[in-house]
């Protein structure tokens, strides 16, 4: 048996291992993982012995059961050279990368139209949760429509995420926030919309009933942390303060200004995101007030970024993509497009509102 390290007093005891074969499963901890022994007890007959991995420390008890999985934080996941893998004793051991940095996933593109529906699951804070980006190109992407059916306050806490990206858009209702040196809470009413730039600290107060918000965001998976130290409001405001780049934006649907867009009749809106993302993002509304009967539809339009997602917030309009079929998208449905797709949108129904988010901020242009 190794001899013990002398540190038993800074090693946390995180988790236990059942195994059959103490020296067996130290050995494995030992070469595959750079585990160092830390205590063995009792000497004569060992039944448990403390090893720290990176900081943690895995108790081994001789019997008991094993299996499970080990999750070990390392600062370039590259320890042990492979993922994941398995001890002795069937314990799957896995390696995350430490720290605060995002890992966004290579993309893969593919066109997207999810139709509206009430396929709602059971997110965070019993909010439900519908999937408008189902195959998430990838886990570069994630588009959600979040709904909250009765009402009320919401059983939320001050929490973070670590993102590339992510915005939240009222569609239904009305949502009460508050946000890390931005003031005191406020109102998010249809039509508005907030940029949330990387790890700012917020927190879901109370709804109206039938709240509906469309959340866009990169990379599809990240993490979500629970402030516990900083209460919110902070007491201070700092509308121009640095988030990993961005700045919080809040938009306000009626206080916007409308520009003509490429059809008469149809305007649109920029929501600022834009400009507080440093052009990472781009957000704007399209707005169907009195179109003519005649009115021709758009021009070919394409866009070369990454990507660019169109979600259907009242209305309706029809779409054509790269020639396909016409398609005749109505509220809540949600379309995804690969880049250097072409399409047309036409036939636009009186009041039709249509958010389009891209990354970065270029504009869709004509072709």
């Amino acid at each position: 048996m190794t001899e013990p390290d002398a540190t038993t007093d800074r090693t946390r005891l995180d988790v236990v291992l059942g195994c059959a074969d103490l020296d067996e499963m130290v050995a494995f901890l030992r070469d595959r993982v750079d585990g160092r022994v830390i205590s063995i007890s009792p000497a004569d007959d060992p039944q448990e012995v403390v090893v720290d991995v990176a900081g943690t420390g895995v108790r081994l008890v001789r019997g008991g059961e094993g299996g499970g999985t080990l999750i070990l934080h390392d600062p370039d996941a590259s320890t042990g050279g492979q993922h994941p893998l398995r001890a002795p004793n069937g314990t799957v051991v896995e390696f995350r990368r430490s720290g605060t940095e995002v890992v966004i996933p290579a993309g893969v593109p593919s066109l997207s139209i999810v139709e509206a529906g009430d396929r709602f699951g059971v997110g965070r804070a019993g909010m439900g949760y519908r999937d408008l980006l189902p195959d998430r190109w990838g886990g570069r992407f994630i588009a959600s429509h979040i709904r909250i059916a009765d009402g009320g306050d919401v059983p939320d806490y001050v929490h973070y995420h670590r993102i590339r990206f992510q915005m939240i858009f009222c569609a239904r209702g009305w949502v009460d926030l508050v946000y890390e040196d931005q003031g005191e809470p406020f109102r998010l009413h249809a039509g508005d919309c907030v940029l949330q730039p990387p790890e700012i600290r917020h927190r879901v107060l109370r709804s109206s009933p039938g709240l509906e918000v469309i959340e866009i965001g990169c990379p599809a998976v990240h993490d979500t942390l629970v402030e516990h130290d900083i209460e919110l409001p902070t007491g201070r405001t700092d509308p121009g303060r640095d988030f990993g780049g961005q700045r919080f934006v809040r938009h306000v649907a009626d206080e916007a200004d409308r520009a003509p867009w490429l059809v008469d009749g149809i305007t649109f809106r920029d929501t600022g995101i834009g400009a507080a993302s440093d052009r990472l993002a781009g957000a704007v509304v399209l707005e169907a007030r009195g179109v003519p009967s005649e009115a021709p539809g758009s021009p070919p339009l394409t866009y070369g970024g990454e990507f660019c997602m169109y979600v259907v917030l009242r209305g309706g309009a029809t779409l054509s993509i790269d020639g396909g079929p016409v398609r005749r998208l109505q509220e809540r449905d949600a379309v995804a497009l690969p880049p250097d797709s072409t399409w047309r949108w036409s036939e636009w129904a009186e009041g039709t509102e249509v958010l389009q988010v891209t990354l970065p901020a270029e504009t869709v242009r004509q072709l």
